[in-house]
């Protein structure tokens, strides 16, 4: 865990299955201070550029945007797969101001935030439902990124939401300056 929103995000990819589509990638990025989900996004063919999907909803959500040095600061922690690794992937996110923090190499408790939000990303909803196509995935994928920032009670986060966690570390911040 960080200090602070916004220092360090967790960013990897899963696989699941639609009827028309067969197989898809789900790529998602965690705040690793409030393990909130910045984004979250689902294809049939996982690219570097697509990779970037969730990083791209996040620094629109908590940042001023997507474009040069915009999330100064921030470090991504991936694992070692070739779209992270790709020189075009490295080349975008250090563009935007971030700072590249892979994983130990055949260690994934290193990127261990995305991988939680994926074990009950799957609990929840991969595992328990089926869907018809893309388009009725990245709807409920959507609407469980929802649920699960203001509605799922963590208890690392002292039985907080992770929207109440980032809400309560602002207001701290504000009282303390």
């Amino acid at each position: 865990m960080t200090e602070a929103p916004n220092q360090m995000w967790g960013t990897d990819a899963t696989a699941t299955f639609t009827e028309v589509d067969g197989a898809v990638t789900v790529f998602a990025a965690i705040d690793h201070c409030t393990a909130e989900c910045v984004g979250i996004h689902a294809v049939k063919k996982a690219t570097r550029f697509e990779a970037l999907e969730p990083i791209r909803q996040g620094l629109n959500e908590y940042f001023s945007g997507f474009s040069a040095s915009s999330a100064d600061g921030l470090q991504l922690r991936h694992d070692h797969g070739s779209v992270y690794m790709s020189d075009d992937f490295q080349s975008e996110i250090q563009f935007l101001g971030i700072e590249p923090s892979p994983a130990f190499v055949r260690q994934p408790e290193g990127n261990g935030c995305i991988e939680r939000f994926f074990r009950t990303l799957k609990e929840q909803l991969l595992w328990i439902r089926r869907f018809r196509d893309l388009a009725e995935l990245r709807a409920a994928l959507i609407e469980f990124r929802d649920r699960y920032n203001h509605q799922w009670i963590l208890e690392r986060l002292n039985y907080r939401t992770p929207a109440q966690a980032r809400h309560d570390f602002h207001v701290e911040l504000e009282v303390a300056a």
